[in-house]
């Protein structure tokens, strides 16, 4: 844990821009509910943030923040989801290069009053994600513990087709690491993964970026997200970085419990 503390601030979590990924948001409908079982399952507490796309709120673990909880805007038809956003000196340089590499911009960029500047965009395999430049805003302060962010990982039908993407958009490095699988890198440094799910998994569910949480106990954790109202997409198994479960919350959005530090020991 202490190792990817030291990870986030080598890509400047405390100040600047964070070039992986620097933030996770979600969008529901319901957004006192969401924090109701995010708070009970991870020991969240909030604060109000901007609200240049609608009620929004910080999650703060420890009084640090964490991730955004959001409400859908009326009648845009967007999904509810966990969304990661990836830090850039400039947003609007980076959504061009986004769409030069044959990927799409849907929102922004615009302005966060107060936080930064972002756009939400999507891959050449339908996977969204969101770009953040940050002014007081920088992103997660803290991450590797429980009840933070731990990791992102894109779920695309093949990694072989938008590794290129991420390499020459996002300046990633790419390391395979089995079949399928591929860790996205920064200076060497792993940020992030992709694993190809195939055709049938991915017209199912849809590409998109898995966020996952770090907790103490991935099947205690799972249990309570059961007993609070989600439900259990992927039961308990382990996985490259360790004990991971792949859970729904109550309105559906997808995420992952999991415990890096058995991994790394």
């Amino acid at each position: 844990m202490a190792e990817a503390r030291a990870a986030a601030e080598r890509d400047g979590v405390a100040g600047g821009a964070r070039r992986g990924p620097c933030w996770v948001s979600l969008m529901v409908r319901d957004p006192a509910a969401a924090r109701e079982f995010y708070g009970a399952l991870f020991g969240w507490e909030y604060e109000e943030g901007p609200r240049r796309l609608g009620p929004y709120a910080r999650a703060l673990l420890d009084g640090r923040p964490v991730a955004g909880l959001g409400q859908l805007p009326a009648g845009t038809g967007l999904p509810v989801a966990w969304t990661t956003y990836f830090g850039t000196e400039d947003v609007n340089e980076l959504a061009a290069t986004v769409h030069a590499c044959g990927g799409t911009v849907g929102v922004g960029p615009l302005d966060s009053p107060g936080a930064g500047r972002l756009a939400l965009v999507t891959d050449t395999g339908g996977a969204a994600f969101g770009l953040w430049q940050p002014t007081a805003h920088a992103g997660f302060a803290v991450t590797g513990v429980p009840g933070a962010h731990s990791w992102s990982e894109l779920l695309t039908r093949d990694t072989a087709s938008v590794a290129p993407f991420y390499r020459a958009a996002l300046g990633f490095g790419t390391r395979q690491e089995g079949p399928g699988q591929v860790t996205f890198t920064l200076d060497g440094r792993p940020v992030a993964a992709a694993l190809g799910v195939g055709r049938a998994r991915a017209r199912e569910r849809g590409a998109g970026w898995l966020a996952c949480f770090e907790v103490a106990d991935v099947a205690a954790s799972c249990a309570a997200a059961v007993r609070l109202g989600g439900q259990v997409v992927e039961e308990p198994a382990t996985g490259l970085r360790g004990p991971t479960a792949t859970m729904a919350d109550p309105e559906g959005a997808v995420f992952a419990l999991v415990r890096t530090d058995v991994a790394r020991a």
